[in-house]
C-alpha cells in the first residue's frame, strides 16, 4: 500500500487516522505509511475544556487531550507536529502530490482534509491582553491575564464559545460584559426565545450584557495593552482583558489551485468524499446532509468524532473503487454554563418556531422543540438531559413534528 495523508491532527483527523487503520466490515484497513502533519508544534489539545475546566483552573492544559492522544503509537503514526501542509496538486493517475512547510513533497494515493478553521480577529492592531480561545497557548495566555486579576474582562461575542468564557470568569469573580452585535444572542441560527434566555441567564449572575451593538475599535494603554473598548453607540468599556468569539474560517486558502471545490469550506459531497482520492471532515468540511436536505458545516465535538470515523472509511472505499455511504447524522453539542447544561441536537434555524414542551424559561429548566411547518428541525434542553436524548433519538429516525411532540404529549 501507498501513503495517506491526514492534514491536521485534530480531533477529527486523528478519528480518521483510526478508522483507516482498523478498516471498514470484511475489508481491511490501511498497513502502508500513514502521515499525519499539522502546523501546531504540539498536538492540538481537546477544546472543549479549554472554556470552562481550562480556564476556571480545575484542570491543567495537559488533561484537556483528545481521546485518542494515549493511544497514537498504537495507530503507528507518522507523526509531523510543527509542519504545514502549502499545497495540493490536483489528481493524477497516481495520486496526488501534498507539499509541505519544510519543503517535503510528498506522493500519496489518498488525504484527509481536517486543517478545521481559524479564529476571526478584530479589525485593527493586536494589542497585549486581547486573546482568543482555540489552542492550548491562547487559553495559557489568557489565563496568566486572568490570573493577576483584571477589574474587567470584556467578551466579544455570545455565541457558545463567548458564553462560556463570560460565565468562567464570573465563575473566578471577575467583573464581566458581555457584547453581541445582533439584538439577541445567536440571532442568526435560533429563535429569539433562546438567545433572550442566554442574556437573561448571564444577567441573572452579575454579567453586563450589552446587545444591538458592535466593537468600533480597542483602546490601547501606553504600555500597548488594550484599555478600553470603545462600542458602535459611542458608549466606552473599560477594559484589562478582552476575549473575541467570533467564530472561526474554514482554513482552506492552501487548497487553491487543487481540483476541490472551496465554499463555505472544503464542499463535499453526501459521503464526504470532496474529489478523487480526498475526503474532508471537522470544522473545514461541508457537505449536503441528506436526512436534513440542507447543506452544513458543523463545528461541535460530536461531529468531528463521528465525522471522522466516517471520511476514513470513505477514503478506504474510494481506494477499494466501493461505493461510500452519506453522512446523515443529527447534529448534537452542549454547553455548560454556570449551574445549567444546555444541549442541543438538530439543525434549528432563527425563523423555526420554539415550543416549549417541558418546564418553563424562567425557571431555567425546560425542554423545547423547534418546529419548521411539519417537521421537528430540533431539541432544546436546559438541565433536561432525558428529554434531549429522547428526542434525539427520534430526529435520528423520522423529523415529522407529530412523532415528535408525540414523546411529550400528556398521558391520559
Amino acid at each position: 500500500m501507498g501513503t495517506i495523508a491526514v492534514v491536521g491532527a485534530s480531533l477529527a483527523g486523528l478519528h480518521a487516522a483510526e478508522a483507516l487503520r482498523a478498516g471498514t466490515g470484511d475489508a481491511p484497513g490501511h498497513d502502508g505509511q500513514l502521515v499525519v502533519v499539522d502546523a501546531s508544534p504540539t498536538l492540538p489539545p481537546d477544546r472543549p475544556p479549554l472554556s470552562k475546566q481550562v480556564l476556571s483552573g480545575e484542570w491543567d492544559l495537559a488533561q484537556a487531550k483528545v481521546p485518542l492522544a494515549d493511544r497514537l503509537d498504537e495507530l503507528g503514526l507518522d507523526l509531523r507536529l510543527g509542519t504545514a501542509a502549502t499545497s495540493l496538486s490536483p489528481a493524477g493517475g497516481d495520486g496526488r502530490t501534498l507539499t509541505l512547510s519544510d519543503g517535503t513533497e510528498l506522493s500519496v494515493e489518498g488525504v484527509v482534509l481536517a486543517t478545521g478553521g481559524a479564529v476571526r480577529h478584530l479589525p485593527g492592531p493586536q494589542l497585549g491582553g486581547v486573546h482568543s480561545i482555540r489552542t492550548g497557548e491562547d487559553v495559557t495566555a489568557l489565563l496568566a491575564d486572568l490570573d493577576a486579576g483584571p477589574s474587567r474582562v470584556v467578551v466579544v461575542g455570545a455565541g457558545f464559545i463567548g458564553a462560556e468564557a463570560a460565565a468562567t470568569c464570573r465563575g473566578r469573580g471577575l467583573e464581566v460584559t458581555m457584547l453581541e452585535a445582533a439584538a439577541a444572542p445567536m440571532e442568526r441560527v435560533l429563535p429569539g426565545e433562546v438567545g433572550a434566555f442566554v442574556a437573561d441567564l448571564h444577567r441573572d449572575q452579575g454579567v453586563d450584557v450589552r446587545l444591538g451593538t458592535g466593537v468600533e475599535r480597542l483602546e490601547a494603554g501606553d504600555d500597548g495593552r488594550v484599555r478600553a473598548v470603545h462600542l458602535a453607540d459611542g458608549t466606552v468599556v473599560q477594559a484589562d482583558v478582552v476575549v473575541v468569539g467570533i467564530g472561526v474560517v474554514p482554513q482552506v486558502d492552501w487548497l487553491a489551485g487543487s481540483d476541490l471545490e472551496l465554499r463555505n469550506g472544503v464542499l463535499c459531497d453526501s459521503t464526504m468524499l470532496a474529489g478523487p482520492r480526498v475526503v474532508a471532515c471537522g470544522d473545514v468540511a461541508c457537505w449536503p446532509n441528506p436526512h436534513f436536505g440542507e447543506e452544513m458545516r458543523v463545528e461541535h465535538w460530536e461531529n468531528a468524532v463521528e465525522q471522522g470515523g466516517h471520511a476514513g472509511r470513505r477514503l478506504l472505499d474510494e481506494l477499494a473503487g466501493r461505493p461510500g455511504t452519506p453522512f446523515a447524522p443529527v447534529p448534537w453539542f452542549w454547553s455548560d454554563q454556570y449551574d445549567r447544561k444546555i444541549q442541543l441536537a438538530g439543525r434549528p434555524t432563527a425563523t423555526d418556531e420554539f415550543v416549549l414542551v417541558d418546564g418553563t424559561v424562567e425557571e431555567r429548566r425546560f425542554a423545547a422543540l423547534f418546529r419548521r411547518g411539519d417537521r421537528c428541525t430540533a431539541v432544546l434542553g436546559v438541565n433536561r438531559p432525558r428529554h434531549v436524548m429522547q428526542a434525539r433519538m427520534q430526529l435520528a429516525q423520522s423529523l415529522a413534528w407529530d412523532d415528535a411532540a408525540a414523546l411529550f404529549a400528556p398521558k391520559d
